[in-house]
């Protein structure tokens, strides 16, 4: 990914240096990550909002009018997955590390997979 914004699920207070969370709708906080010509730009953290019954859309709504291009996720349930790829948010996938930049550099150097609809889980942070 040499140009876009890039939303990673963090804990708080997220950041680069951060750690991310294991499950986008409960996470802290969201870092993004603004990317120009494969160099990172500008970093940000934008705080997640209230996740009630039902809300799955909240997180995909709220990122979509941040103007995020790519999420990064160690877990996902099918319904905001769809809604991500509704609104034209790439979801890609990395269960194994929880420092944020490592991941962030991956996607950048296009080493990282989008997620199949085998690898989400069934939410409440359960895979």
């Amino acid at each position: 990914m040499q140009n876009g914004r890039i939303a990673i699920p963090s804990m708080a207070p997220g950041g680069l240096d951060g750690q991310r969370s294991g499950h986008f709708g409960h996470c802290d906080v969201f870092t993004f990550v603004d990317v120009e010509d494969g160099q990172i730009k500008q970093v940000s953290v934008l705080p997640n909002q209230s996740h009630v019954q039902g809300g799955c859309m909240v997180p995909v709504n709220l990122l979509a009018s941040h103007k995020v291009d790519a999420l990064i996720v160690g877990g996902i349930g099918m319904r905001p997955l769809m809604g991500f790829r509704q609104v034209g948010i790439q979801v890609y996938y990395d269960a194994e590390r929880p420092e944020i930049r490592p991941v962030v550099e991956d996607l950048i150097n296009d080493q990282l997979p989008e997620i199949g609809d085998d690898q989400v889980c069934g939410g409440g942070g359960r895979h």
